[in-house]
């Protein structure tokens, strides 16, 4: 407890951990989801229905793990989810195996549940560092993506070959693996995740107090969301959340409509989830020293950019660059939203409201990735962008118009 900077820089790095090995084993998973889908379910409608209950699950899982967090600990609780990961990812497994698609959707459900549980670690690291820190402690946990970026689009294919030589279907391969790595992960925190974040962040907040008003009764949901800060943080991240699941949950089934083989899908999805993850050191420290909303402004508007970008052709290298921009896009939202929210906060507040948040960004993205089946089907892939876009412009022009409301008033101050 003496050396708190110290100590902070040991809970991130584990986090970094595993966030890396948590986020290859999801990668690797939703790579795959939609092909899955189809699949199993013998309609392409129902393509996107197996991420649509994986968010679900994880989104009404949120508010549960803000609870779970507050009374187990930081460290219990992830260590708890992730374990669920790894017995999602054989459920999985198994079902690929006998070909059902009521048991995978099983496996999604546990695999949802453990997610929320991965996405609060972020958060986690925002409570045990200062304030002005806290941009960058977000994007160093955000940033273990990376590793899940490069290594869990790849993982499917020889992973597949492997299993394919046992006699069972080759995208079994990619939940096996999941299923080691969410077990790896699930060690890491539990050994080293000491002391807890939940103690530290309480020493954290007597030591460096912020603008936030500091009282022994948490405020309401209500009155928290009401303030205009917490709602563009909110907003920022939930649509930005819906926006990149929109497209990215459909695009291995459009390329591999255009006759793409996996390794070509493999390709572009790595590019896209290297956007959401390489660049979370720039994001973080851009929101510290340049600004939460300016950060969520750029970030909005690289959304609206990519959208625009998937529609102009089918080929790997188009789709890969904008792919890539929905991930940046994203990216930004989702640092610049989770570290104004994370100001907004006393100790006793934050599980349960990031829960919250945490909660509507999944039942967002989970009615995108629902509706991308259908309207996929029905209206076909460049319709499906264009509707994102439109939603992309929401979080630009109220990040705008607080950032303009904010200089108003500090200048008028000064």
């Amino acid at each position: 407890m003496n050396n708190l900077e110290s100590i902070a820089r040991k809970i991130t790095a584990i986090l970094f951990a595993q966030q890396s090995l948590a986020s290859a084993g999801f990668i690797a998973a939703a790579t795959l989801n939609s092909i899955v889908g189809k699949d199993l379910s013998q309609h392409a409608t129902w393509a996107g229905a197996p991420t649509a209950i994986y968010l679900l699950a994880g989104a009404f899982a949120s508010f549960m793990w803000g609870y779970v967090f507050d009374a187990v600990g930081r460290r219990n609780g992830l260590s708890i989810g992730l374990g669920m990961g790894a017995i999602g990812s054989g459920m999985a497994f198994y079902a690929i195996a006998i070909h059902s698609f009521i048991f995978f959707l099983g496996g999604m459900i546990l695999m949802g549940v453990a997610n929320a549980a991965v996405q609060l670690g972020r958060f986690a690291a925002a409570e045990v560092n200062r304030p002005e820190h806290r941009g960058r402690a977000i994007s160093n946990v955000v940033i273990g993506g990376t590793v899940g970026s490069v290594v869990g689009p790849f993982i499917a294919g020889p992973a597949g070959k492997i299993i394919g030589a046992w006699g069972v279907n080759e995208l079994a391969g990619a939940y096996l693996i999941s299923a080691l790595l969410f077990a790896i992960a699930a060690t890491v925190v539990f050994i080293g995740l000491r002391p807890d974040p939940r103690e530290i962040g309480k020493a954290v907040a007597e030591k460096f107090p912020d603008t936030v008003a500091r009282s022994n009764v948490a405020r309401a949901l209500r009155e928290i969301f009401s303030q205009p800060a917490a709602l563009v943080a909110m907003v920022s991240m939930v649509l930005g959340q819906m926006v990149m699941v929109l497209v990215m949950v459909i695009t291995s089934l459009h390329m591999r409509d255009h006759n793409h083989m996996l390794g070509d899908i493999s390709i572009v999805i790595s590019a896209h989830t290297i956007g959401m993850y390489a660049f979370s050191i720039f994001s973080g420290r851009l929101a510290d020293s340049w600004g939460r909303g300016q950060v969520i402004i750029v970030g909005s508007a690289i959304l609206v950019l990519a959208c625009f970008a998937a529609t102009l052709s089918p080929d790997v290298l188009p789709l890969g660059v904008a792919l890539f921009l929905l991930g940046l896009g994203w990216n930004f939202c989702f640092v610049g939203g989770s570290t104004l929210l994370a100001d907004q906060l006393s100790p006793i507040e934050r599980a349960r409201t990031q829960g919250f948040n945490d909660l509507l960004i999944g039942l967002a993205s989970a009615v995108g990735s629902l509706s991308s089946g259908f309207i996929f089907n029905a209206f076909g892939y460049n319709l499906m962008a264009y509707i994102s876009a439109a939603f992309a412009f929401i979080p630009l022009l109220f990040a705008s118009f607080w950032t303009w409301k904010l200089a108003r008033k500090t200048q008028a101050l000064s």
